[in-house]
C-alpha cells in the first residue's frame, strides 16, 4: 500500500516543521486554504511572493516554499509595494496579522488601498498581540481582557473591512476559520483580483486571548464561530463591525473595479508625452 501523501505538503517548507503555532491557533487553517486557493487560481506558483512582518502571522512567510520575505514589525505593505513595482508581473500577497498591519503598519494599508496597489492583503485578525504577550490590538472588542486591559477594553475597534472600503479596496471579505470553503474561495478571488483586494479572517488565539476571556479551547472558538457567524454577502461595511462576543458578519462585502496604480500612472504619462512615453513595466 501506498502512504498518503498531504497534497498541501509540496507548497510547505516541511523542514521547518513542526511549526511554532500553538494548539488550536487558527493560522495552520489559514495556511492550509491559502496554498490551496493559490494552487486553484491559474497563477504559477513561481509568480506569486508572499511578504508578512512581524508576530505569530508573520511566521507564515517561512512555511511557505514560495518567494517570501520576513519584513520588518508594520512594514510589510511598504516592501509588497516596491517588489511589485519593481517586477509588476509578479502577484504579491501580503500575510500578516491585526497588530502588525493596523497599528504600527496602519497608515501604510490606508495609503495603499488610496492609491489601489495591485497587491492581496491577507490579514488573520484573533484580536490579540500573541507573540509578544496578549497587548491590546486595533481590533481588540470592546471590553475584552488583554494584558494591557486586565479590567476590559475602553478603545474602539476597527471595523476592517469598513476601513478597507473607505479607503478604496476593489475586493474586500470577512471569514472565520470555520469557514474553511469560504476562506479558500475568498482568497483565490482575491489574488485573481485587479488592485487591492483584502481579506480578515477571524481566528482563535486560545493561549491568550481566548484564555484571558474565558472563551475555551481552540474548539470551542471555533464553536463559537460557527454559532455565531451570520453570512451576508454584499452588507454594507459600516455595518459589520465585531462586538465582544456577539454575532460575526462573514461575506464578501465589496467587488468592484477600478484603475491600479500603475494603470493611473501610466495613462497620465502617455497624456502628458504621448507616444514619446513607454509604459513602465517594472525593472527586473
Amino acid at each position: 500500500m501506498s502512504t498518503p501523501v498531504n497534497p498541501v505538503n509540496q507548497y510547505l517548507r516541511t523542514d521547518r516543521m513542526p511549526h511554532i503555532w500553538c494548539s488550536g491557533c487558527g493560522l495552520g487553517t489559514t495556511v492550509n486554504c491559502f496554498v490551496r486557493a493559490a494552487e486553484g487560481c491559474g497563477i504559477p506558483l513561481d509568480q506569486i511572493s508572499v511578504v508578512s512582518g512581524i508576530g505569530c502571522t508573520g511566521r507564515v512567510a517561512g512555511y511557505l516554499k514560495l518567494d517570501s520575505f520576513h519584513t520588518t514589525h508594520g512594514r510589510p505593505i511598504p516592501f509588497a509595494t516596491g517588489l511589485k513595482l519593481a517586477n509588476p508581473k509578479l502577484k504579491v500577497v501580503v500575510y500578516s496579522g491585526d497588530g502588525d498591519l493596523f497599528a504600527i503598519g496602519g497608515n501604510h494599508f490606508i495609503h495603499a488601498a488610496r492609491r489601489n496597489m495591485d497587491l492581496t492583503i491577507i490579514c488573520v485578525n484573533n484580536f490579540t498581540y500573541g507573540m509578544t504577550g496578549g497587548q491590546v490590538t486595533p481590533t481588540t472588542p470592546i471590553d475584552a481582557i488583554a494584558s494591557t486591559s486586565p479590567y476590559g477594553n475602553t478603545e474602539e475597534p476597527f471595523n476592517l473591512p469598513h476601513l478597507a472600503e473607505s479607503a478604496g479596496a476593489t475586493y474586500v471579505a470577512r471569514w472565520t476559520t470555520f469557514h474553511v470553503r469560504q476562506t479558500t474561495k475568498a482568497m483565490r478571488e482575491a489574488i485573481q483580483k485587479k488592485g487591492l483586494s483584502f481579506v480578515e479572517i477571524i481566528s482563535p488565539c486560545p493561549t491568550l486571548y481566548g484564555r484571558r476571556n474565558r472563551l475555551g479551547d481552540g474548539l470551542e472558538m471555533m464553536q463559537f464561530y460557527k454559532e455565531n457567524s451570520i453570512i451576508k454577502n454584499g452588507a454594507d461595511p459600516r455595518e459589520v463591525g465585531l462586538d465582544f462576543k456577539g454575532k460575526i458578519t462573514c461575506g464578501k462585502f465589496v467587488d468592484r473595479d477600478r484603475p491600479s496604480f500603475l494603470e493611473q500612472y501610466n495613462k497620465r504619462m502617455a497624456e502628458t508625452f504621448g507616444s514619446s512615453f513607454q509604459p513602465y513595466e517594472g525593472v527586473l
